[in-house]
């Protein structure tokens, strides 16, 4: 008999998420309760889709893993993606100061809008295989027991319909029932947790300034060793020759929604460059802000049972706060597991669901580990305060990224494990030790490390005189 299998929600991690099941089922059913768009427009389901979105190196090379032959970076490139090296292309004000710059181009991040990046991906996989249906309706629970899951029921307006499934997938995002719905099929006591820095997010879009298309990523990070209110922002290049400036602040710093005081929120920041940049940049939209940017994890793999032929992954999993640019990355790690366990034949044997839920759940750990050890710093974070470990690894953290201000080898530590290419261990090497006790070789940046022409573009966007500041310097 053909073999089927389903997946709820058409998001990114349900899109990566029937790429890695297609070469093994006879159909894919992709389900969604909106209308996907037909290009790349924003859809009412996914909230935080209109912030800044950083694509890792790690959740990258999962992606064109799970779709080889469908040239994704290339796809997204041609559709107005730009490609960022973290060494040489962008401008950082972190904890610790500005973050030299180097010639050498290091790692690679994309970013794009994620309307862009959901459409291109859709048209890219619906492209590469001729078995996957996306199907608009909403999932009202799943068909099964505690055994087994055999199939969704689902309401498409017209009343409940039972679809039958060889695999269920809950790729269905932050408002995922999958504990209301495991509980009906008789498994309880599944351990919750949320950390919730109450981050509010407010962007906006920009013209790209004249001459100004090939100004670095620019970014003045939060600084959670205070004891106050993170804020930060960025300025990240999309397409269509434009700029997406997201701000972020945590409970009691939050960014404000007026266009008035958005620009002065910018210029407020430790360093004002953000501020600078957009004051003579050309707005197209209204300031849009969001709210639901807690850390959220189900610890699913935890419990004693589990049902064969269901997985959960990306945001009905675990959700982080957006600032870490992580979700996207580890609903492709996700995916990536799944399909490595798809082409082993392993999803339908006894036992496997657990197994598979388990493996899932440790491409989750490094993003979880990284965003609640910063986020339980800051004053007011509801879910837990931070323990003595949270507090030596901040120190240690700092430490790092004092000499990775500095120090390419120490920077390129840093990005290995915040671009989800390695686990938080790989900072506990000796060579990432000795940076941190040594500290950083070079002297400490006193203005932003920007090169002649780019000191001349925000002079000439703030109307200053253009004062010199320390250009780039090689390693």
């Amino acid at each position: 008999m053909p073999r089927t299998a389903i997946v709820i929600g058409a998001g990114l991690a349900g899109l990566l998420a029937a790429a890695a099941l297609f070469p093994a089922y006879d159909e894919v059913l992709v389900l969604d309760r909106d209308e996907l768009p037909a290009g790349p427009e924003h859809r009412r389901g996914l909230p935080q889709g209109r912030h800044a979105h950083l694509l890792m190196p790690g959740g990258l090379e999962a992606m064109e893993a799970l779709l080889p032959q469908a040239g994704l970076r290339e796809r997204l490139l041609f559709a107005g993606a730009h490609e960022i090296s973290l060494g040489a292309g962008m401008v950082v004000y972190s904890t610790e100061g500005w973050f030299h710059r180097w010639r050498r181009d290091g790692q690679l991040i994309l970013t794009c809008s994620r309307a862009l990046l959901d459409w291109v991906v859709r048209q890219a996989l619906l492209a590469t295989t001729n078995n996957i249906r996306i199907i608009h309706g909403r999932a009202v629970d799943l068909i099964g027991d505690a055994k087994k899951v055999r199939g969704v029921r689902i309401n498409t307006g017209s009343g409940p319909t039972e679809l039958d499934a060889d695999f269920v997938v809950d790729a269905s995002g932050r408002g995922s029932r999958i504990v209301t719905w495991i509980n009906e099929l008789g498994i309880t006591g599944i351990e919750e947790r949320t950390v919730d820095s109450g981050l509010v997010n407010a962007t906006r879009i920009y013209q790209t300034p004249p001459d100004a298309e090939g100004f670095p990523l620019t970014m003045v990070q939060a600084n959670p060793y205070q004891g106050q209110p993170g804020r930060s922002a960025v300025i990240v290049p999309i397409e269509g020759k434009r700029w997406m400036v997201s701000l972020a602040g945590t409970r009691g710093g939050e960014p404000p929604a007026s266009p008035g005081a958005f620009l002065q929120y910018t210029l407020d920041l430790p360093h004002p460059i953000v501020g600078r940049l957009i004051s003579g940049a050309e707005p197209l939209t209204d300031v849009v802000v969001s709210r639901s940017t807690s850390n959220a994890r189900r610890y699913l793999e935890k419990s004693r049972q589990w049902p064969d032929r269901l997985l959960v992954l990306g945001d009905a999993l675990a959700t982080f706060n957006p600032a870490y640019g992580q979700g996207m990355s580890v609903a492709a790690l996700g995916a990536q597991v799944l399909g490595r366990e798809a082409r082993r034949n392993a999803l339908h044997l006894p036992g496997s669901g657990r197994t598979i839920q388990r493996a899932v759940a440790r491409s989750v750990d490094a993003a979880w580990t990284l965003a609640v050890s910063q986020d339980v710093l800051y004053p007011d974070v509801r879910g837990g305060a931070p323990t003595v470990v949270d507090q030596m690894a901040a120190r240690y953290t700092r430490r790092l990224t004092r000499a990775a201000t500095g120090s390419y080898a120490a920077a390129s530590a840093l990005w290995t494990v915040t671009g989800l290419k390695a686990s938080p261990t790989h900072l506990l090497r000796p060579a990432s030790l000795l940076h941190a006790i040594t500290g950083p070789p070079l002297p400490a940046l006193s203005a932003p490390p920007l090169t002649a022409t780019e000191r001349e573009i925000l002079a000439m966007l703030d109307g200053t005189s253009g004062k010199a500041s320390t250009a780039i310097r090689p390693m």
